[in-house]
């Protein structure tokens, strides 16, 4: 009966080792998938086509402002100020739009919906990505860089709702967090591109 007592327990410690190395090597390869990017310029996003791929490397030299956007928000109508001020600096910014529906529910349509609506009510030219997520267990990599200070080496930031906005310098480093109330033709945004 000891024998079988000690054989059991000696099968359960392996079973806690072979669990407990699984677990990690689980950990260090999800790690591995998910290396920090030094530099906003490493990453990518399907554009809201879903044929495209906005590279952002492909901005080097530009500011760059990320905005989650969203159609039904109160914060919508900030759409025309985000692309005068695109229009406005050009030839220093890009701004790119991260639509997503994770606040309440303000982003429901379509990739194709998003497209009309945003080009017809405010003649927006700039790009848009495919719909993600910006917090969460769904989070796209883009936004992990951008609001962790583990990857970005800034600042964590917690999106809080639509409409809050990421700097990048033209080098590809965090600059600054703003929130859903900051108009983007604010001086606190356009003292950086002047």
């Amino acid at each position: 009966m000891k024998k079988y007592f000690y054989t059991i327990l000696g099968l359960v410690f392996a079973g806690i080792l072979i669990y407990s190395f699984s677990e990690t090597k689980f950990k260090v390869s999800r790690f591995k998938e998910m290396a920090p990017a030094t530099s906003f310029h490493q990453l990518s996003i399907v554009g809201i086509d879903g044929k495209t791929t906005l590279n952002m490397k492909d901005y080097k030299g530009k500011f760059i402002l990320c905005v989650n956007v969203a159609s039904e928000c109160g914060y919508t109508k900030q759409y025309a100020a985000l692309q005068q001020l695109s229009d406005t600096y050009k030839e220093k910014l890009v701004i790119i739009g991260f639509p997503c529906n994770q606040f309440m529910g303000q982003e429901p349509g379509t990739a194709e919906e998003i497209q009309q609506f945003c080009k017809k009510n405010y003649g927006v030219k700039f790009p848009l990505t495919q719909k993600i997520d910006v917090k969460g267990s769904a989070q796209h990599p883009v936004y992990a860089w951008l609001t962790q200070k583990s990857l970005n080496g800034k600042e964590d930031v917690n999106i809080k709702w639509n409409f809050n906005k990421i700097l990048i310098d033209p080098n590809g480093n965090w600059v600054k967090y703003y929130g859903s109330g900051v108009d983007p033709l604010s001086k606190e945004i356009t003292d950086y591109l002047k």
